[in-house]
């Protein structure tokens, strides 16, 4: 009998192993039918309000995205609709800006940079944003393969400054004419934690060197939490700024394989974290070079648009480097590298399909890429800069190397000052909108209604004026005094008008640090 039991309970265990089975792999068929309805009828996961970073950024949407726009790279009628589209400054869709890209047709790519010069004119007129970057530390505990400060670097000097050492490179910034900085660092909790970096914000705005002053510290250090990015909004910081390097995930994590950054999602997500911890101004970009550029720049405006549907508000700044030599790191190695013609058309897509964005370039880019890109887009640009680990207060020697990258636009500041004034541009030292509380939606609010120029012009204008004042050589001062009584009378508000004079006479006598 006990038998007879064991033999009836052993068929019952196999008939319900063999049941277990059977719903497993009819589970795994209906999923493989639904997989394959939804790729037959384009139902994708593809949500851009979605939380999760493979969903805002969903990989079959960029393929579909890229496939549909080497579709219609052809479709005359489609792309001059899209062009006519953009002429509206509504900005375009992911899929819209993908088609222009595409396109290849000498004619039309004409008409969307004259398009992008235009809107660029529109809203940031020829005021041209100054800044610098200051990098504090560069230990890092990632191994980034296209990065320097990569853990595994024995050949690059590993440096870190005190507070002290942070006051002369401020002190230097400010004798310079710098009143925004970009601050930078590696990734490592022990060397930088995020005491170091608040603290180090409130050394720099408490600095104040003869007439200099840093207005506004925006801050480019790696992913983390809502309570950090709180910490940094508490401590005044203006943008936050984190680059992507690649959305494309299955390159993303061959790119980093070792480290904090590693974690796709957790750093394509940061956005929403920064956000939701207050801070409402922050910067996108991608590093073109090490991915196809295509994917990168589809990526890099579904992630734009995903802010603007989460948040109500897009990216402040979208940046666009290009991968660059540097201690370790060979850049011909990279083979998705990017010709300088194909750089321009991106950043005149962004322009058209993001109006009202700011868009900035580095020292990366030689004086000649940078000058091409000015008029179709460009809102931003650093100057005199050093991507050593200090730097400004002394030279760094050679043997003591720890730049992230190699500078191609060598001149000083005030080179660059005249450089552009020569072009017709004028430059801007402003940050009175952070200041004045003008950030997020308020700002995109004031862009989008053209008010901008009634704030933006008088107050580049003003502080144009003071770097005239206090720091350029003589020809500068020359060049600048004409661009302010030239770019003066475009003010468009009369009383507005009349109070900048009083300003910029208040200026010459000694005065300092007037807005709108």
């Amino acid at each position: 009998m006990p038998c007879l039991i064991k033999c009836r309970l052993r068929r019952l265990v196999t008939n319900s192993l063999s049941t277990r089975q059977l719903v497993t792999r009819q589970l795994q068929l209906e999923l493989a039918k639904v997989e394959e309805f939804r790729k037959k009828y384009k139902i994708m996961a593809y949500n851009p309000k979605s939380s999760i970073a493979t969903e805002f950024i969903d990989h079959e949407e960029i393929l579909d995205t890229l496939e549909y726009a080497r579709q219609h790279k052809d479709d005359r009628a489609l792309i001059s609709s899209l062009i006519e589209k953009a002429r509206e400054c509504r900005g375009l869709s992911h899929r819209e800006a993908a088609v222009l890209l595409e396109c290849d047709q000498p004619d039309l790519t004409e008409e969307l940079f004259r398009l992008a010069k235009e809107i660029k004119q529109r809203f940031y007129g020829n005021r041209i944003v100054m800044f610098a970057p200051l990098y504090l530390s560069n230990y890092c505990v990632n191994s980034c393969v296209y990065c320097p400060y990569h853990v595994k670097n024995k050949t690059i000097a590993r440096k870190k400054l005190t507070q002290e050492e942070i006051r002369r490179e401020v002190i230097a910034l400010q004798d310079m004419g710098h009143k925004r900085l970009a601050l930078e660092a590696g990734e490592d909790p022990l060397h930088n934690p995020i005491e170091y970096i608040l603290e180090s914000i409130q050394t720099i705005y408490s600095i104040h060197h003869k007439n200099g002053a840093i207005r506004r510290v925006n801050v480019n250090i790696a992913a983390t939490t809502v309570e950090n990015y709180r910490k940094l909004k508490e401590a005044g910081i203006g943008t936050y700024i984190l680059f992507q390097e690649t959305y494309h995930k299955e390159n993303y994590e061959k790119l980093h394989p070792r480290g904090p950054k590693s974690n796709y999602a957790y750093h394509t997500e940061a956005m929403d974290r920064a956000m939701q911890g207050g801070i409402d101004d922050v910067g996108l970009g991608v590093l073109f070079g090490l991915n196809t550029y295509r994917y990168d720049f589809v990526g890099l405006l579904m992630h734009a648009e995903h802010l603007e549907a989460t948040f109500g508000v897009g990216p402040h700044t979208i940046s666009v480097p290009r991968i660059c030599s540097a201690d370790d790191i060979d850049a011909s190695t990279f083979e998705n590298a990017i010709s300088d013609e194909t750089f321009q058309k991106i950043v005149a897509v962004i322009r058209v399909s993001v109006p009202y964005t700011g868009m900035i370039i580095s020292t990366r880019e030689s004086q000649k890429s940078r000058e091409k890109v000015l008029d179709i887009g460009i809102s931003q640009i650093s100057g005199g800069s050093r991507t050593s680990v200090g730097g400004y207060a002394s030279p760094e020697l050679p043997e003591e190397n720890s730049a992230q990258f190699d500078v191609s636009d060598t001149r000083t500041l005030d080179e660059v000052v005249n450089w552009l004034l020569r072009l017709g541009y004028i430059p801007s030292f402003c940050t009175a909108c952070y200041r004045a509380g003008r950030t997020g939606d308020r700002f995109m609010s004031l862009v989008k209604t053209g008010q901008i120029a009634n704030c933006c012009l008088p107050n580049a204008l003003i502080t144009l004026q003071e770097y005239l004042e206090d720091y350029a050589s003589d020809a500068t001062r020359e060049l600048g005094r004409q661009m302010i009584r030239q770019e003066m009378q475009h003010v468009p508000n009369a009383a507005i008008r009349t109070r900048a004079s009083e300003y910029l006479e208040q200026i010459v006598k000694g005065e300092r640090d007037f807005r709108f």
